[in-house]
């Protein structure tokens, strides 16, 4: 399976705009305001592609009122119309060639890869009825995700594929259909999930073929958010506080009282919502130094993948109208500050 154009990404190494600060990212090429309401975000490696999805009309001519996924190359400006009708904000592999997202095909859903250099999307191979929640290895090759089965579904397991080879990998069956959303590392060996009616997080090992007792533990309930693109830490929720999980030693470092939201690609930095809601939105921590970098002062959220390599970029959304001058289109937009 190719997608229509395919070729590789730019270099990694490419330069790119790196001053410190707050950019609008759903906005023209131009500079022009988006016209709908814009959300998601999720960012690449080394900081210079961004996805998000939006519903404005502006950018797009024709189009209708209905959401759309977004590529953004920092370097050059350019904003490419990727993909249609995402349910919930789209993915991004870590080179950045690669966005993917889930749509409603009919009564089912499906899972659709989205690409920079064709500039479209195309539908995976998908056995059941519905496959959902994907997330994307570095380079975009595997694609791990939810698939339930049964109508309506009763149980769900959750797959790999490898869209090249065309070959699947199911790691786990469930005879329920709680969350269980699935992350990847960068190559595709780990893949972190839970057990959303047990409550429990796990870690498959592909060159092993194993998979981890819950690596929380026997006594807490626990809820993924993301495993580094480097595979060497999950970080899960617990009660009111947030784990960042040591793959390879087994242990788990405690950032109490937080939610956490996404952790970059070296596992060093975590982006988290304090639970105290007088303060900032959303903070950076680097978990080596123990030291907080505020990213946003205003109401904000993101998602996963929402962190460049070593905590340089961070991808946010907003309704606010004073974090960047000219935001006059009353309408949630994407951010992305820069820290470096």
């Amino acid at each position: 399976m190719a997608l229509p154009g395919a070729a590789s990404a730019e270099p990694a190494g490419a330069a790119r705009d790196s001053a410190a600060g707050v950019a609008r990212i759903s906005v023209a090429a131009d500079g022009s305001q988006f016209d709908g309401d814009s959300t998601g975000g999720a960012i690449t490696t080394d900081g210079r592609r961004i996805v998000f999805a939006s519903s404005s009309k502006n950018f797009t001519p024709g189009a209708a009122s209905s959401e759309r996924v977004y590529l953004r190359d920092e370097p050059s400006g350019q904003l490419k119309q990727v993909g249609s009708y995402p349910i919930t904000s789209p993915v991004l592999s870590g080179d950045g060639e690669y966005a993917a997202y889930w749509v409603l095909l009919f009564r089912d859903t499906k899972v659709k890869l989205a690409q920079w250099t064709a500039g479209s999307s195309i539908g995976l191979n998908c056995d059941a009825l519905n496959c959902s929640q994907p997330s994307l290895s570095g380079d975009g090759r595997y694609v791990a995700n939810v698939a339930t089965i049964g109508r309506p579904s009763s149980s769900q397991r959750i797959d790999v594929w490898d869209w090249h080879a065309g070959t699947k990998q199911e790691l786990a069956w469930f005879d329920h259909t709680a969350p269980s959303r699935p992350s990847i590392s960068g190559d595709g060996r780990f893949v972190a999930y839970q057990d959303g009616k047990a409550k429990d997080v796990f870690v498959w090992d592909g060159d092993h073929g194993s998979i981890s007792d819950p690596i929380e533990g026997p006594s807490k309930e626990a809820t993924i958010v993301q495993i580094s693109e480097d595979g060497s830490k999950v970080v899960y929720l617990s009660g009111s506080d947030t784990y960042v999980h040591d793959v390879s030693a087994g242990t788990a470092q405690r950032v109490p009282n937080v939610k956490g939201l996404a952790i970059d690609p070296t596992g060093n930095h975590l982006l988290y919502a304090p639970n105290d809601t007088t303060g900032p939105s959303l903070v950076l921590r680097d978990l080596r130094a123990g030291t907080d970098e505020v990213v946003s002062d205003q109401p904000a959220s993101a998602g996963v993948d929402a962190v460049s390599a070593d905590g340089r970029d961070v991808v946010f959304q907003s309704t606010a109208d004073d974090i960047v001058p000219g935001d006059t289109n009353g309408k949630s937009d994407v951010f992305v500050r820069r820290f470096s």
